[in-house]
């Protein structure tokens, strides 16, 4: 079955133009669910049942698994399913009847506009990992690009001049304007740092570690999470919350949420909306902070 899995997955990335983490998960997910039907049930995929769909998704609520991971389990597997329906090789979806009790999504933590400017602030530009940090930072807010986007940018894809960045892969690409704070850190970094840190000159990354090659996920997630110690900023930081804190800043300053939607890459609207949720929570907690009668 691992053949299946593989175009499945070659479908995604080449079809659906999903995204590398996306995909990622979604396999990850394909393959625990085969190896648990072969192990137990030596059944291939394509002969799986209903009733032994459920039984493999009560498993892994009874091993102690988080119902938002079981839940992303199923919609992996759902959609394998769909792909293998409309591919012609199953006549039914297994999955298709099956529903697992909502899961109630938590609004992601967003910073505050002054806890932003702390963060922004902590990169010391006396060196030249100072200056890379700063550019990265600046970078990310001012744009709200996931982290694998952002190590995946190269430097064809900044055009300072026009004060805009593209971002996604081919087909599937976005132009993001950056704010001119952003701009003057990039084409400092690029200009008088990048060209003494690259191990290679031909080396197409935007932004490289100190080895001279591209950046890291888990690299920059180590750099994130210093600047956070260094701001004593007591919430909890990853590379996805100066995300949400762009969104949810834009919306706060009148910005409308089909613009939010194509800059954040969202291909459906509520994924975006849940911005607006983030919005009206912290204007009721202003509210009932700060009105004499509440």
């Amino acid at each position: 079955m691992t053949e299946t899995i593989n175009l499945y997955e070659s479908y995604l990335l080449e079809v659906k133009r999903s995204s590398a983490n996306t995909v990622a998960s979604y396999i990850r997910d394909l393959k625990q669910f085969d190896q648990y039907i072969m192990n137990n049930l030596n059944c291939p995929l394509e002969q799986v049942s209903t009733e032994q769909a459920t039984v493999y998704f009560a498993w892994l609520t009874n091993s102690g698994k988080s119902s938002a991971t079981v839940t992303r389990s199923l919609a992996s597997i759902k959609g394998f399913y769909s792909y293998l329906v409309a591919s012609g090789r199953m006549e039914s979806n297994p999955v298709k009847s099956i529903h697992l009790a909502k899961v109630e999504k938590k609004l992601p933590q967003i910073l505050t506009g002054r806890e932003v400017e702390l963060l922004l602030e902590q990169p010391q530009c006396t060196d030249a990992k100072g200056y890379r940090d700063k550019a990265m930072l600046e970078l990310l807010y001012a744009t709200g690009i996931r982290v694998s986007e952002l190590i995946s940018l190269n430097v064809e894809d900044v055009n300072l001049p026009a004060g805009f960045i593209r971002c996604g892969v081919s087909g599937k690409s976005r132009m993001i304007p950056l704010y001119p704070a952003a701009v003057h850190a990039i084409q400092v970094y690029i200009n008088q740092i990048r060209p003494s840190m690259v191990a290679d000159l031909a080396e197409p990354a935007l932004f490289v570690n100190l080895g001279g090659e591209r950046m890291s996920r888990q690299g920059f997630w180590k750099i994130i999470k210093h600047y956070q110690q260094t701001a004593n900023i007591q919430k909890d930081i990853t590379p996805h919350t100066l995300r949400h804190s762009f969104a949810a800043h834009l919306l706060e300053n009148g910005a409308d949420l089909k613009s939010i939607q194509e800059m954040l890459g969202h291909s459906d609207i509520s994924s975006t909306q849940i911005y607006a949720q983030i919005v009206k929570q912290n204007l009721k907690s202003v509210y009932n902070k700060f009105h004499p009668k509440a």
